[in-house]
């Protein structure tokens, strides 16, 4: 008989093996998970400290493993700790700043038949400072919806819980914050 691949072990069994105390089980649950918890982060404070707050993320997933019950879905658990930790080091800080989290990368372009001139590039590196100031610019509730959903692609029932407010309140977060990066980027746009 061939034993089951470590891949398949849910979270939650996973959990309940950390909770007793296997590291084998946790190094694989960080592995799976280290994306998520670092790039939402990132977008929320920066990469620069986005490994350490991630550290102690998953440090609090040790530590409270013995006591975890499955209550929601493990991701919408490891994002409330998330949340806590990066508004933690957010007023900490006195207010995060946003560092974009991906640079992109060389040679890449959107525009698939030709390199773009050095005006086109001049004005794509302008937009991206216009967004990051933007997206700083919000208050940090609804910058995590926002990077919740747009990054994350986390349903807003789930976003709800990780923020701890009503669905009807999730909404009514993204849409202001969606209006006003549309207000503070019309310029851009042509939508002046």
């Amino acid at each position: 008989m061939v034993p089951p691949d470590e891949s398949e072990e849910s979270d939650e069994m996973l959990m309940q093996l950390i909770g007793c105390g296997d590291a084998g089980a946790f190094r694989l649950l960080v592995e799976r998970h280290q994306q998520l918890v670092i790039g939402t982060v990132a977008r929320m404070i920066g990469m620069a400290d986005a490994e350490d707050v991630a550290q102690q993320v998953f440090l609090n997933v040790w530590k409270s493993a013995p006591r975890w019950r499955p209550e929601a879905k493990f991701t919408t658990w490891l994002l409330t700790i998330t949340k806590r930790l990066v508004f933690n080091e957010s007023r900490r800080r006195g207010r995060a700043r946003l560092i974009p989290q991906v640079q992109e990368e060389e040679g890449t372009t959107d525009y698939p038949d030709h390199s773009p001139s050095p005006d086109e590039q001049l004005l794509a590196q302008e937009l991206h400072r216009a967004i990051e100031a933007a997206m700083e610019a919000l208050p940090e509730r609804e910058r995590l919806a926002l990077v919740l959903r747009r990054y994350q692609e986390m349903p807003y029932e789930e976003i709800a819980v990780v923020l701890g407010v009503s669905l009807p309140a999730v909404k009514s977060l993204l849409f202001r914050a969606r209006n006003t990066l549309k207000e503070k980027l019309a310029p851009y746009l042509g939508a002046e």
